[in-house]
């Protein structure tokens, strides 16, 4: 199992970046793929979550209303749409091939992806 990030890159506070999760080696048809970030010495914290059975999503609170993210069933893909981005939002943004969430925390496991960096700066 295999999964590949892009679409990072540096942006302005206040624009917009589109991160991809593009999978591959998966047996089933159904995923749910999990977007997290990480900064340097902090712990990975789940950013959205989106399930191909029901097409279901889930999301952290600090990017609900400005992040979406949405998936392709055929070819176990995953998109991050960022607008609004604050300078906060900078880290190196990860997918994992599974997430669940439990007492509203995204949790990711199984593999992952090597990640993509994110930087908001003016």
């Amino acid at each position: 199992l295999q999964l590949v990030e892009s679409g990072g890159g540096l942006v302005q506070p206040g624009g917009s970046l589109r991160l991809s999760c593009a999978g591959s080696g998966f047996t089933s048809d159904t995923y749910a793929l999990g977007w997290f970030r990480q900064t340097p010495g902090k712990d990975r914290v789940g950013v959205a979550c989106i399930s191909s059975s029901d097409d279901s999503t889930y999301y952290a609170d600090s990017v609900k209303g400005r992040f979406t993210v949405s998936g392709v069933i055929a070819n176990h893909t995953a998109f991050l749409q960022m607008n609004s981005l604050k300078p906060e939002d900078t880290a190196t943004y990860y997918c994992a091939a599974e997430c669940i969430v439990v007492a509203n925390v995204i949790l990711g496991f199984g593999s992952w992806g090597q990640g993509t960096q994110v930087t908001v700066s003016s």
